[in-house]
């Protein structure tokens, strides 16, 4: 089914148009939030026709205190499933059975119904239980930096994401807490990114003066992509999971000036090529942070990498500095350790990083 909408304004229309005059009718005093985030390609507005093939619809997320959740809340679900309208704005609000195995991971799709009780998608949640289950952390919890750590960008991206279309319950408020990282965080992820450049740079030319081509164009997108989730951090965005990465990256500031640099760099055929673009980007990089302010300016941009005929940004500057501005005790004591970054820098397993109920084990690396 090709979409003629966004989902984010389906859904804000659903709830205002259909989901709040039932709510009304049945709980005229029901304190609640609505919202579409989290989960969904529509919840960051990157969703198209293909979208429609799975999740995608006519939904709204609804959030409850917990004394009205339970009972009241299967009432109010029942009212849904027999007062809502077959078709809304021209898309089934029924859908599906979730399908589990082979990959389907729960995929609900629109099913067209014209008789009986409409298996709705609004949610009925409270704050708390969401929170915990999305994000791994509750409502009344206060972050460490290795809490903060452990979270993938890209739920924190979700969460912060999407729109909340009424809010008696305080979600807004919630969402700003983790609007972005706290400054000291914020350093640490900088070095640690910076770091991950250091790790690569004079491989890709090391493996290219062998004769590796292959290896050495490999290393050399692994710089990309270090360099890519620098900017982001730079311009304090979180950075989307790989889906979406590049679309993202088009909508940041130095995206003009970086994106046909790292495309050659991907696309260079010697290892050569590959470095002369390389120390390109890490002239954008080198102006992006000291524009920032957070160090003394580091000049020069690229140097030689010892005595060996390649040119790299020693990019353990960037990281020392960095680390020299965090006043953290907590953060201080993470970066005597090995300098591992967030779940993001370390781990691109999708399995890993959506694993909520390994979250107080993955901050545990950083305490024990």
């Amino acid at each position: 089914m090709a979409a003629t909408v966004k989902g984010l304004d389906l859904a804000r229309e659903f709830y205002r148009k259909a989901v709040k005059s039932i709510i009304l009718r049945q709980r005229p005093r029901l304190r609640h939030s609505a919202a579409l985030i989290g989960s969904g390609s529509e919840v960051l507005g990157y969703d198209d026709a293909v979208s429609t093939d799975h999740h995608w619809g006519p939904r709204v997320m609804l959030f409850v205190a917990p004394e009205d959740h339970s009972v009241g809340g299967r009432r109010l679900h029942q009212a849904l499933a027999t007062g809502l309208p077959y078709r809304f704005m021209g898309y089934p609000t029924n859908f599906s059975a979730p399908k589990v195995g082979e990959g389907d991971q729960g995929t609900q799709l629109m099913q067209e119904i014209k008789v009986g009780k409409i298996n709705h998608r609004v949610e009925i949640l409270t704050l708390d239980g969401y929170l915990s289950d999305y994000l791994g952390v509750g409502v009344d919890d206060s972050l460490s930096a290795a809490d903060w750590l452990s979270i993938p960008q890209q739920k924190l991206l979700s969460f912060t994401g999407g729109e909340v279309f009424h809010d008696e319950l305080g979600l807004q408020r919630l969402r700003d807490r983790y609007c972005y990282y706290p400054r000291d965080v914020w350093l640490y992820i900088l070095a640690a990114g910076w770091s991950r450049i250091g790790q690569d740079e004079h491989l890709a030319p090391r493996a290219g003066a062998t004769g590796d081509e292959l290896g050495s164009a490999l290393i050399a997108a692994r710089i990309v992509r270090s360099i890519m989730l620098l900017c982001f951090l730079y311009e304090k965005r979180y950075a989307p999971y790989p889906k979406w990465l590049g679309r993202a990256f088009a909508t940041l500031t130095c995206s003009d000036a970086l994106t046909p640099i790292l495309r050659v760099v991907q696309m260079g055929a010697t290892w050569r090529e590959r470095e002369r673009h390389l120390c390109a980007a890490y002239q954008v990089l080198n102006s992006l942070h000291n524009a920032s302010g957070l160090t003394a300016p580091i000049e020069p941009a690229v140097q030689a990498f010892h005595e060996r005929a390649f040119q790299v940004s020693s990019a353990w500057r960037y990281s020392e500095r960095l680390l020299a501005e965090i006043e953290d005790p907590e953060l201080n004591a993470i970066s005597e350790s090995r300098l591992i970054g967030s779940v993001d820098l370390f781990s691109d397993s999708t399995d890993f990083r959506e694993a909520v109920e390994l979250r107080g084990r993955i901050a545990g690396l950083y305490t024990n």
